[in-house]
Order: structure tokens, then sequence, then C-alpha cells
């Protein structure tokens, strides 16, 4: 028996999250969005996804609202795909599920996340400690953890080993 594309008989919003998001790769092309990869090239080399995965994805997270799919030039016609406010209010569920997978199984921090106007290291819930609120998405400065690979095999990987706010569009050094 084939296994079901939704959960129709479930009267849960988890389970309708989940079928927008749940499907392997999603949550991690949702995650480069949001750390600026907006390039088709750029998420292929960096999370090592099958081509016809990485084209379904994009058009089930363009068709759903979660990116927006704008074209950067008209010969040859190239797009990028950009996270829309329905996206980055994906960013709570993210960083909580690093953070949880972090804890869980003992890995050393990758990213660190800061409040980028005053430097302090966000809280677990996204707050700043410091200023006591909860940091804006594009606010928040992204740099790499102690656990980070200092020298990564893909452009992209070491594009992301430089402090940069989250939305703001990754420049990959060309290889």
């Amino acid at each position: 028996m084939a296994l079901g594309k939704d959960y129709a008989t479930q009267e849960c919003s988890i389970a309708r999250a989940l079928e927008i998001v749940g499907e392997r790769w999603t949550l991690l092309v949702i995650r480069d969005a949001l750390y600026g990869v907006r390039r088709y090239n750029d998420f292929l080399v960096h999370l090592g996804i099958p081509r016809a995965v990485l084209a379904a994805r994009l058009q089930a997270l363009t068709a759903e609202g979660i990116l927006d799919k704008r074209r950067y030039q008209q010969s040859p016609p190239r797009d990028e795909y950009v996270p829309t406010e329905r996206g980055i209010a994906l960013w709570p569920t993210l960083r909580s599920l690093g953070r949880w997978g972090r804890e869980q199984f003992d890995q050393e921090q990758l990213r660190v996340f800061r409040h980028a106007d005053c430097g302090t290291e966000l809280g677990p819930y996204g707050e700043c400690p410091a200023c006591g609120t909860i940091v804006p998405v594009p606010d928040v400065l992204m740099e790499p953890g102690p656990g980070a690979d200092p020298d990564p095999a893909d452009p992209v990987s070491r594009a992301l080993l430089r402090p940069k706010r989250l939305l703001t569009p990754l420049e990959p050094d060309p290889v």
C-alpha cells in the first residue's frame, strides 16, 4: 500500500503544517533560504539534494507562498527564491528544531545567532536577554559556532563562515 500524501483524517494544525513542510529536504531548503541562499545551484551545492527533488520542493514551497520566485536574469532566464512572510514565520520552528537536535544528539554548536543591534547571543526562544525583546528575523546576526568546519568543501558553506544577517542574500565566492 502506498504511503498517503496528506493527513486527511487528522484534525490537527500540526498535521496540516506537515502536509506543507514535512517532506524530506523541505525544512533544509527553507533553512537555507532564511540563511540567504537564493539560487537553485547554491541550494543544490550546499544541500547535496537530487535535482528533481530540489525542483519539486522549490515548486511546492512557491505554490504554498513560503518562497517567492523572482527573476534575476533575463538571458538566459534565471530565478531566485526569497522567503515570504509565511516562510519567515517558520524561523522559530527551525531554530527550536536545531536547538533540540544539538541538545539531544550532543553536537557542538555550528552557528551562533545574535541580536545584531547589541551583539548578545539569542536566548532559547529567539529573545535578546540584554534587550528583553524577541529579535525580528532581519535583526538576527548569524556567525559560525565552535562546531563549524573551518574549511568546508562547497562555496555556500564557505560563505556561511562569514558573519551575516539572516535573510541577506548570500554571496558565495565563484568556484
